[in-house]
């Protein structure tokens, strides 16, 4: 399946670019969250209720801080953008083929 057989429409087309807009946004929205001193909201709230050093790690993900592990920040970021649009949006078109099918 290509892109083409997929943006056939006007507004899967713009659905399409929009996505891409939004992964070539990430590694601003990565720069920027650096600038501020962000920190995810449970962190924030452990601290709050005085937990937060009682944590226990859940073990390793893939996109352990929405990155890729071993390009950067940024280009991780990018990479983890890409990766997780490009198989949300093949697993969405995967199960809209079979419930069309009537499977």
């Amino acid at each position: 399946m290509s892109v083409r057989a997929v943006a056939t429409v006007r507004w899967q087309r713009r659905s399409l670019a929009l996505l891409l807009a939004l992964v070539l946004l990430a590694p601003v929205c990565a720069w920027a969250a650096t600038r501020v001193g962000y920190a995810e909201p449970m962190t924030n709230a452990a601290e709050l209720a005085g937990v937060a050093s009682e944590a226990a790690p859940t073990g390793h993900s893939l996109f352990s801080g929405y990155a890729l592990p071993g390009l950067g920040t940024y280009a991780g970021t990018f990479g983890g953008a890409l990766l997780g649009t490009g198989l949300t949006l093949v697993l969405a078109l995967a199960i809209g083929r079979l419930l069309a099918s009537g499977r």
